[in-house]
């Protein structure tokens, strides 16, 4: 006969899964209309990484523009955004040579900036929290749970303590319900939440389906004095 584990509940307002770029946005601008409207909006945030920005270990470049709407004051605050683009090259390998092409418009990056995501994203938890968002990381969104109706009533996070054979073992936690009236799923291109929600309301119905790019990146560990 199985056991069933009792789970303790908090409930919010709001429930993000997934502490990127979109989660963290989608926080602090709940928090900044909730504001601007005079009222109280809960919003918290589970992350499955360690700490905020442990799974995203991607450069990138990024145009400010959109950060620029979510917090105007980002360059007096702190943001990392501190190397601009100064060139662009678009080169075709070959085994033994570089062949220079044209840079189209779509590839130039003027007034952009050369980041690590993770360290925006740490920031941005940074903001997030003056708010007074709620953040967890450390904690996987395991399973969505859903109303009686069929809608989306939140989330439980994965219990910890288990074996590598299934069973519990002395440090075993059950998982935290946390409920909703608005659960955001902000995990990324492959999250397996999403994945079951798109699913069940067959939200690619109408949908043109997702593509995905392969990108092949070199991390360098460049000794101090030789970089800026």
């Amino acid at each position: 006969m199985t056991e069933t584990i009792e789970r303790d509940s908090m409930q919010y307002d709001v429930v993000v899964v997934g502490a990127g770029p979109a989660g963290l946005s989608t926080a602090i601008r709940l928090k900044q209309l909730a504001q601007q409207a005079g009222r109280e909006t809960s919003v918290c945030v589970v992350e499955k990484g360690s700490e905020v920005g442990a799974h995203i270990l991607s450069g990138a470049v990024i145009d400010p523009a959109v950060l620029s709407e979510l917090l105007p004051e980002w360059k007096t605050q702190g943001a990392p955004l501190t190397r601009s683009v100064t060139a662009d090259q678009v080169l075709f390998l070959t085994q033994n040579k570089a062949y220079k092409l044209p840079v189209t418009p779509n590839f130039n990056n003027h007034g952009n900036y050369i980041i690590s995501l993770g360290a925006l994203c740490r920031w941005l938890a940074e903001q997030a929290e003056s708010l007074g968002v709620e953040i967890y990381p450390g904690f996987a969104a395991a399973e969505v749970l859903y109303h009686p109706d069929g809608s989306v009533k939140g989330i439980a996070t994965g219990n910890m303590g288990v074996g590598k054979d299934g069973e519990t073992t002395e440090m075993f936690q059950p998982g935290m319900e946390l409920w909703a009236q608005q659960t955001v799923f902000a995990e990324g291109c492959r999250g397996s939440l999403s994945q079951q929600v798109i699913q069940k309301y067959a939200l690619e119905r109408d949908s043109q389906p997702q593509t995905y790019g392969i990108g092949i990146k070199e991390i360098w560990e460049v000794p101090a004095g030789q970089c800026q």
